[in-house]
């Protein structure tokens, strides 16, 4: 497959989130540490940032072109790339010692995200919550490094990973009621990566980056198989996604033993799905 480093930060510690906007074709991902949001346009090749003043987690898409929701530790603020200008929308009633991590937004636009301890982790601070319409609720209780969250594509199951199970859950979603209901672990690693951040492919195929395996791996979630790897030079990949032409979009976060590593994005020419 043809891998090419699109953009490179050495100071970066952990980039993150990566979403596109397939309306506009637009790249969207956070420099969580540095409370970085980003704006790539693969057609331009511009990349535009705007800085909050808290940790950022994730990237919620809207209607509007290069207008984002961000959710960051200090609240959850509307982004405009146009005028790089920012402005408090809501928070959630969350712990003084978590940050949020991955997020994603339901068949019906519920914001669902998952929280963390920080600046420590803690052992099962965090809860997976939903927002809908100024009300939130949790879903999972009792997380640790709340991490990657996808649909199945009819929107019946929700996946979800906690990173130190280093395993899969598949949650019945009922869409009506924004709730959910545990159905089983559906891929287990047991290798040197970690299940970090991923997405899911219009065959219902799960693509998860490897935190310290160097890698984003293909699995089947029906029959827990893995299907593909591909190898990257950084040993902490955090998260991935699809654009409009089976392009892969992923990013990766520093290694703290390498002082000379950094973050990267990177580009994947259409994977083979």
């Amino acid at each position: 497959m043809d891998t090419s480093l699109i953009f490179y930060s050495n100071e970066a510690e952990l980039f993150e989130g990566p979403i596109f906007d397939t309306n506009y074709n637009l790249l969207y991902f956070v420099s969580i540490l540095d409370c970085l949001v980003y704006c790539y346009s693969p057609k331009t090749k511009e990349i535009l940032s705007v800085k909050l003043d808290s940790p950022t987690s994730n990237v919620y898409l809207t209607s509007t072109e290069k207008t984002v929701l961000v959710a960051s530790k200090n609240g959850f603020y509307e982004l405009d790339f146009n005028t790089l200008e920012t402005s408090f929308k809501f928070q959630l009633n969350i712990p003084e010692n978590v940050r949020y991590n991955d997020g994603i937004s339901d068949p019906i636009g519920r914001f669902i995200i998952g929280t963390m301890g920080y600046p420590e982790v803690i052992n099962g601070i965090g809860n997976v919550y939903s927002f809908h319409k100024g009300k939130s609720n949790i879903l999972i209780n009792n997380t640790t490094i709340s991490n990657g969250l996808a649909f199945s594509n009819e929107g019946k199951y929700l996946y979800f990973i906690d990173t130190p199970t280093k395993k899969v859950a598949k949650y019945r979603y009922d869409i009506e009621r924004g709730s959910v209901d545990f159905s089983s672990f559906v891929i287990e690693f047991t290798g040197e990566g970690s299940p970090d951040g991923m997405c899911i492919d219009e065959n219902g195929m799960l693509w998860i980056a490897e935190w310290g395996g160097s890698c984003v791996s293909q699995w089947d979630p029906e029959s827990g198989d893995k299907l593909n790897v591909i190898k990257l030079p950084h040993k902490n990949v955090t998260s991935c996604c699809f654009d409009n032409d089976k392009n892969l979009f992923i990013t990766t976060a520093k290694d703290t033993t390498d002082p000379k590593s950094g973050s990267g994005l990177y580009f994947v020419k259409q994977t083979k799905i």
